[in-house]
């Protein structure tokens, strides 16, 4: 019997996607180049079940069915990179190598091209939804050769995650790196999500003073509203949970957060295709200042913060907070969508925006009923030139407006930090703004450098140099856009 897939990495993700490919009716031939691995599987997570050993890479190839499908769950980065070159040679025309790991997209548009080169097909698919997802059903996000989407999508749409209307959380992106483009953007959302909600706690803790039970109750509250999503669910959760001697877990945590780069990826890339993702920039920020512990120890009995001030109203705080992250959250993505929209025009990937947020209501990290709404935004108007835009987002965020100003009043009031929600309502701000003082910035430019200016009283495209001191000559410098 041939195996209807091949998989190679038997790490935690892998293990539990095997499973789960072998639980929806196909037969699976395993590889791991420290094969004790195979072994313990086999007679472990895997006795009884239609999963193959391998104990080599052409062992593993041999049990393939036509075209041979391999999956590379490891490393990303060089092993990647290695075990193609190890498969390729073992490899038939029209055979698909598929790898699913953290892959920066750059590689994948490049291992697309070489794999291609060789007769080959090749997926880069994002994977979204941890340990659980892969065993139970993850976001897909697959991008790579077109041509091997008709050979694989059986088999994605069986192993991912179904959303609460039954529909697959699995789409084909596009060509090349598209899969893990979307993916690194859904990761640096899910960054921009985790920051706004721990703003919201600190805001509860500190300025109003609510208990850890409480402000599980405030979270859980709000996980039954427009907020409804597995993020507020879990901090709900993870605010009620006690220790063995009673206290709430998360005090005895380390306030240092780590990452695994693709939060700082996205904002890179932001920066590469101009796109203004400022709230997500912080969060990545964030993190790093998080990672200082002992500065900020060392900080804190140097500097004194301002007096705390008072809640008059608990109530009406808790209901603003919950605007204000509400109101930051649609910025979030709103940038996020912007960044896939840009990159979409460089790369000429065709991206449909409406599925990649049905693609992410299940399995994911950042799911959430929230998904639905930027899904029917796109469906009302495919082209939408920003999320914020379509109605129903532009009426919360005139509705939240007012609630969304004092929440940050009282952040700056009681020296509680809340980078991510005041990047968000500084963009707002800014792109509300009919007029920018970049006017002043181009004079700026203009006068040190003849980097020239457009004037509103001259055709567009028009560009004009002063000579500001009386000194300068009449020579400007090129006008362009890094």
């Amino acid at each position: 019997m041939k195996a209807d897939i091949g998989l190679i990495g038997l790490a935690v993700m892998g293990e539990n996607l095997v499973l789960n490919i072998e639980s929806r009716g196909y037969t699976v031939a395993v590889f791991n180049r420290t094969t004790e691995k195979v072994t313990n599987f086999i007679s472990g997570r895997g006795k009884g079940k239609k999963i193959i050993p391998a104990y080599s890479l052409e062992e593993l190839i041999a049990n393939l069915s036509r075209p041979r499908k391999v999956m590379l769950m490891v490393k990303a980065g060089k092993p990647v990179d290695d075990f193609i070159d190890m498969i390729i040679p073992l490899l038939e025309k029209g055979d698909i190598i598929i790898e699913g790991g953290n892959s920066h997209f750059p590689d994948t548009i490049r291992r697309t091209q070489y794999v291609e080169s060789k007769g080959l097909l090749y997926i880069g698919t994002g994977v979204s939804g941890g340990e659980e997802g892969a065993l139970l059903g993850p976001s897909l996000m697959p991008g790579g050769s077109k041509e091997a989407w008709p050979f694989v999508k059986d088999i994605f749409y069986a192993i991912s995650a179904k959303a609460s209307d039954g529909a697959s959380c699995c789409t084909w992106i596009g060509d090349n790196g598209a899969g893990h483009f979307v993916k690194m953007a859904h990761n640096g959302i899910e960054y921009g999500d985790m920051q706004l909600i721990c703003e919201a706690f600190h805001l509860l803790k500190y300025s109003g003073g609510f208990s850890y039970d409480e402000m599980a109750g405030i979270f859980e509250e709000w996980n039954r509203a427009e907020l409804d999503s597995y993020l507020i669910q879990i901090t709900g959760e993870i605010l009620r949970f006690r220790d063995s001697d009673g206290e709430p877990i998360v005090t005895k945590i380390l306030d240092a957060a780590g990452q695994k780069g693709t939060g700082k990826w996205t904002v890179v890339s932001a920066l590469d295709h101009g796109v203004p993702l400022s709230l997500i920039g912080e969060s990545v920020f964030a993190r790093f200042i998080s990672s200082m512990k002992k500065e900020r120890v060392k900080a804190a009995g140097l500097f004194a913060g301002p007096a705390r001030g008072t809640i008059a109203d608990g109530k009406q705080f808790i209901d603003d907070i919950r605007k204000a992250l509400y109101a930051s959250k649609i910025v979030s993505y709103a940038q996020g969508f912007n960044l896939l929209k840009n990159a979409a025009a460089e790369y000429k990937w065709d991206l449909n925006y409406g599925e990649i947020a049905m693609i992410w209501r299940g399995g994911c990290i950042i799911r959430s009923a929230f998904l639905n709404r930027i899904f029917e935004a796109f469906r009302n108007d495919p082209k939408l030139p920003n999320l914020i835009m379509d109605g129903y987002f532009s009426s919360i965020l005139n509705e939240s407006s007012e609630s969304w100003r004092r929440v940050i009043s009282v952040a700056v009031r009681d020296g509680v930090p809340v980078p991510a929600m005041s990047a968000a309502l500084s963009w707002f701000d800014s792109y509300r703004s009919a007029w920018l003082p970049a006017s002043l910035l181009q004079a700026q430019r203009d006068y040190f450098g003849a980097h020239t200016y457009q004037r509103t009283d001259r055709p567009d495209g028009d560009y004009f140099h002063t000579n500001w001191t009386g000194h300068g000559g009449d020579t400007a410098s090129s006008t362009y856009n890094a």
